[in-house]
């Protein structure tokens, strides 16, 4: 099988669309063998964040000399990000063999009565061999969403679960009151593992301590105080954890407690096995921290004028993001590009981000069923700001802003993941 056919059968499985459970994936991976069960995980759940930590443990333990596999959704700029060892994707053949196994398998599941896998379900049980046959030391698994009933949960050697800051997103799914959300975010907490929580409103955190208590599972919790910071600059910021001295090139403040929650995370498995992860010391996570990319948050994409992609698409990102940008670029000309699905609350990104904007540009996003039609956008938009023009495609949005802008503005793309790798994909050329 080619890697193009290979994508189509993929793309033929996303019809199922996100359908919540695990009979099908434990189904599936126990005639695969059950690989996950010769792995160790890290397990990272959240509404935001969740990602920017994962990034952090992944680059520290691969500075620290560790073989660390890494399965993320969605991606950027190439679908086979989500396949990662040590920075590097899975290459286009081995995943079009691993597509023509599990088809297979697939097949006969079916014809033995049981439903059809959803692609992200056929996707995570691809990691679990890839990281299994590549023999990886750990795997860092982000949650698709939710946690409970989510793919990824199908794991039972996790040596840790680490959650993110939960908000409100996937309301329809999950719930519409943080308390719901954090019990579904809450479920991926095995008994007698680790669990370390960054900062929560009290609602997620009494869920999460509650969870804990059931599980007899050990809660460390990232206090507010225990991180300072000083020198926040386009370049990165310099800040200290529990007086420690760290450094991290991703822009945000909130880019600075996901950092100071992944070397909590480190800490506490330095702790409970140093005899495995004792070789890493601070100057390791230092070097790991400050080699740290993750595409797609407040990543810089050019300087004259400033150019900014970030994928807020619910109010607690754009939140975070008009909090960057006004830190960053306060007294810019201020030029957006947004795009966003039609199943997030476009009302409140809008509110958040649109009031104080010069010029609003909407535009559909890319090669996404759920994508919210540009023009519809822009009629949200209208409600906070009559500036909005709607555009037919990224890269005219991109040169109408370019025409727009001069070295007073700021040119800022959000909303939607799904089109910031065609924004990285313009500004590259």
């Amino acid at each position: 099988m080619t890697y193009d056919r290979a994508y189509e059968y993929i793309e033929q499985c996303n019809s199922l669309g996100s359908v919540p459970g695990l009979d099908r994936i434990e189904e599936l991976l126990h005639r695969l063998g059950d690989p996950q069960d010769e792995l160790k995980f890290i397990h990272i759940a959240g509404t935001n964040g969740k990602g920017s930590t994962l990034a952090y443990i992944s680059a520290v333990f691969k500075t620290a000399g560790f073989r660390v596999g890494r399965y993320i959704s969605p991606t950027i700029s190439e679908y086979l990000e989500r396949f990662d060892i040590g920075g590097r994707h899975m290459s286009r053949k081995a995943f079009a063999e691993y597509i023509d196994r599990i088809r297979t398998v697939c097949d006969e599941m079916v014809a033995d009565g049981h439903r059809d896998p959803t692609s992200f379900e056929i996707e995570t049980a691809i990691a679990f061999l890839y990281f299994r046959e590549k023999r990886c030391d750990m795997v860092v698994l982000e949650c698709g969403m939710g946690g409970r009933l989510d793919a990824t949960n199908v794991v039972k050697t996790t040596v840790m679960e680490v959650f993110a800051h939960i908000a409100l997103d996937h309301m329809q799914y999950l719930g519409d009151t943080i308390e719901a959300i954090a019990t579904e975010k809450a479920g991926i907490i095995k008994p007698g593992t680790a669990v370390v929580s960054g900062i929560q409103s009290k609602e997620a955190l009494d869920v999460i301590r509650a969870e804990c208590k059931k599980s007899n599972a050990k809660l460390y919790e990232l206090a507010k105080d225990d991180v300072t910071y000083r020198r926040l600059t386009v370049k990165g910021t310099d800040f200290a954890y529990c007086g420690r001295k760290f450094r991290t090139p991703l822009l945000g403040v909130h880019q600075i407690y996901n950092a100071a929650l992944a070397i909590k995370a480190i800490d506490v498995l330095k702790d409970r096995m140093p005899d495995v992860y004792g070789r890493i010391n601070d100057d390791v996570i230092r070097k790991g921290l400050d080699q740290t990319v993750w595409p797609g948050r407040l990543q810089i994409l050019s300087v004259r004028p400033y150019v900014i992609i970030d994928g807020a698409h619910n109010p607690d990102g754009a939140l975070r993001l008009k909090e960057a940008v006004d830190l960053y670029f306060k007294d810019k000309r201020k030029l957006l590009i947004m795009g966003m699905l039609k199943d997030k609350d476009i009302n409140a990104v809008a509110d958040i981000m649109c009031r104080d904007a010069d010029m609003v540009f909407t535009v559909t996003p890319c090669d996404n069923p759920r994508a919210l039609r540009s023009v519809d956008l822009a009629h949200v938009v209208r409600e906070y700001n009559t500036n909005v023009t709607s555009l037919d495609s990224v890269a005219e949005a991109v040169e109408m802003a370019g025409l727009c802008a001069d070295d007073k503005s700021v040119i800022i793309a959000f909303g939607s993941l799904s089109f910031m790798g065609r924004m990285i994909e313009l500004y590259g050329r």
